[in-house]
């Protein structure tokens, strides 16, 4: 079963393709992904990697976690599954109940 790697505290200017090549020394990589602002396209910082074998992972893990990578020591542990929480929105529909002026 594939497992899921958080990796924090990377270089803003880290690719996809280099986070990729860091931990395909370990195993095979089915995808990379780092996160960026949804309106600047700007990288936050952090990633996830995902592993399609568990022990290549934690090999992976042991290894990268506090090293250095592309100028910046990373953060390297198991990903964990949190439940996505729609953001709240303001509503500018007023409810019936309210009434019109």
């Amino acid at each position: 079963m594939a497992q899921k790697i958080y990796v924090g505290n990377m270089n803003y200017a880290t690719t996809e393709d280099s986070l990729k090549n860091a931990f395909s020394q370990y195993g095979e990589v089915v995808s990379a992904v780092i996160i960026k602002d949804r309106y600047t396209e700007q990288s936050k910082g952090f990633g996830f990697v995902e592993m399609t074998e568990e022990s290549a992972a934690k090999e992976a893990i042991g290894a990268l976690n506090g090293t250095e990578f592309e100028g910046r020591r990373i953060r390297v542990n198991e990903a964990e599954d949190r439940p996505r929480n729609p953001r709240a929105r303001a509503s500018y529909n007023r409810s019936e109940s309210e009434g019109a002026y």
